[in-house]
């Protein structure tokens, strides 16, 4: 069976495709975390196991989902006709219990969030979102899915209902300060004072920490020389934004997909929006590839 249930070296959800070997760990109820990825042999992602066996704090490692915001609102409100609702950094899917089920192709799993009362209090909205993992030859292929349902409950009159969506996968790195990467706009926007910055600048600064949002128009490959592997993430519009992350000392580098800035449920920029009864489809891949 490619999907198993494992114990060591925590409870989690083993895929493994039976062609290549690679695998991915999933722990469902931990916010559909995908906690690790094998590729070739290689560990692709970072994990803080220490921080990880303690629930209640936040996970730093894998990849997180970020939904229905990516970072946070000003003063973690979000303003709608429904009322104002706390809406904490990231959003509450990364919290929350997903359901996985494997693929009837037996290619993949599906992860599965739909809306509760608990996060009914956070967003008034009935929404389901799946998230389809397959393990393609040396990359991982991710498929998205946002759905606003209709429910009773729920009249239409309130309207579309907006989101953003990204991933935060924590790349395993040697050493950040000697990771390079390329393909980025020259330009972009530091997460850190909210300002437009010089991306080489940022770049620079990998081994003291950044938090820059770019809009590239293309692949952007992560290359870490001491490992001798590079990792590429492929985008495709409205999920083409893409955020570097870095927080030494962890030996990582977040390469994220977003579908727009901080703040966009409020300011409008690059903001999603879904009527009733309607869904969107967003998608990405990352593929590994060795250096000389």
């Amino acid at each position: 069976m490619p999907l198993q249930r494992c114990l060591e070296p925590y409870p989690h959800w083993l895929y493994r495709d039976p062609r290549s070997g690679d695998s991915l760990r999933i722990v469902p109820e931990r916010g559909g975390l995908v906690s690790g990825w094998s590729c070739g042999g290689r560990e692709i992602l970072y994990l803080d196991a220490e921080r990880f066996a303690d629930p209640a704090l936040s996970v730093r490692g894998g990849i997180p989902v970020l939904f229905p915001i990516c970072g946070n609102l000003p003063g973690d409100r979000l303003d709608l006709p429904q009322g104002s609702f706390h809406l904490p950094q990231h959003g509450f899917a990364r919290d929350l219990p997903w359901q996985l089920q494997e693929l009837e192709a037996a290619d993949g799993v599906v992860l599965v969030l739909e809306d509760s009362p608990e996060s009914r209090a956070q967003f008034p909205f009935a929404f389901r979102l799946e998230l389809e993992l397959r393990l393609e030859p040396a990359a991982l292929a991710i498929t998205v899915r946002v759905s606003h349902r209709r429910e009773e409950g729920f009249p239409e009159s309130l309207g579309s209902m907006p989101f953003s969506f990204g991933l935060h996968p924590y790349l395993a790195v040697v050493d950040p300060a000697a990771v390079r990467l390329e393909g980025l706009a020259p330009h972009g926007l530091d997460h850190h004072t909210m300002t437009a910055t010089s991306t080489a600048e940022q770049l620079a600064r990998l081994g003291q920490g950044v938090d820059l949002l770019t809009a590239p128009a293309g692949p952007v490959r992560l290359v870490d020389p001491l490992a001798g592997h590079a990792v590429t993430l492929e985008t495709r519009a409205p999920w083409d934004q893409v955020v570097i992350w870095s927080d030494p000392p962890r030996p990582m580098v977040c390469l994220e997909p977003w579908t727009g800035p901080r703040g966009s449920l409020v300011t409008g920029d690059r903001r999603l929006e879904l009527a009733p009864g309607q869904s969107q489809q967003l998608s990405c891949r990352y593929r590994v590839d060795t250096t000389g």
